[in-house]
């Protein structure tokens, strides 16, 4: 997928050892470079802010190096390369301190709740996750903390693990359509010109007489604010898939 800023990047695509060996800090620590204070932490901070800003597609070794001040080659005594980079980003943006998705006080509904909430922001924050094909992740400190606060969390469900561990993916898999659909409009905002308003006053002429031709009955008899900008179509959505695993939750205690 790709929202217009760059194409589809994959995580995993990297050395999966030295990787591992940077996200848990097991292997050799990097050569001091030439320029103070250039740390590893500093290095994936700066792609983060490249891709925060101009998307994945600007990404490169050159264009971190350029943010630093410093020359490409100084980069590679931290990091093997930009897919390693990649996965260390992906961990980055999930640490607790940029992600601190509080769980409530409550049940699994109420942290299942909370979760979908936090990745919405967690998208909103970093649109460049949606270009980031991450079906196969490197799994560093910051996932597993996550996963574990959540399972935690959930494990009173009394599902199996392999169900906990679906409830996650169909929230987070909600969560992911809801995150595009809103980058999408916003791009079309800004690559158009026309406010989302001045879009559909562009069309009002044609589908008012759509609408009067007696050809759709059924979406000429709506009301009003059908279409209006007041209803959160995120929050039914996930309230609807969280009543649908409450039933489900309870049909199985009952067996």
């Amino acid at each position: 997928m790709s929202s217009g800023r760059g194409g589809t990047e994959s995580s995993g695509s990297g050395d999966i050892t030295r990787t591992l060996d940077l996200l848990w800090d097991t292997g050799p620590r990097p050569s001091r470079g030439p320029k103070p204070g250039l740390t590893l932490e500093r290095v994936v901070e700066a792609a983060v802010e490249v891709a925060d800003r101009d998307g994945i597609g600007a990404l490169s070794m050159r264009r971190i190096a350029t943010e630093l001040g410093t020359g490409t080659m100084s980069l590679y005594r931290y990091v093997p390369g930009k897919a390693e980079l990649l996965d260390l980003m992906l961990d980055r943006v999930q640490r607790a301190s940029e992600d601190p998705a509080d769980l409530g006080d409550g049940g699994w509904r109420t942290a299942l709740e909370a979760l979908g909430r936090a990745t919405l922001a967690l998208y909103r924050r970093h649109p460049w996750l949606l270009e980031v094909n991450q079906s196969r992740p490197i799994l560093g400190p910051s996932a597993l903390d996550g996963m574990e606060k959540v399972l935690s969390r959930i494990k009173p469900m009394g599902l199996s693990d392999p169900e906990l561990l679906s409830a996650i993916i169909m929230i987070d898999g909600y969560v992911v359509g809801a995150a595009r659909t809103q980058l999408y409009q916003e791009e079309a905002e800004r690559s158009s010109g026309l406010t989302d308003a001045q879009f559909w006053e562009a069309q009002r002429p044609a589908l008012e007489k759509a609408m009067n031709s007696g050809r759709y009955p059924v979406l000429a008899g709506l009301s009003e604010d059908t279409f209006g900008p007041d209803f959160d179509h995120f929050e039914f959505g996930l309230q609807r898939i969280l009543d649908g695993l409450e039933t489900f939750v309870a049909r199985r205690s009952a067996e």
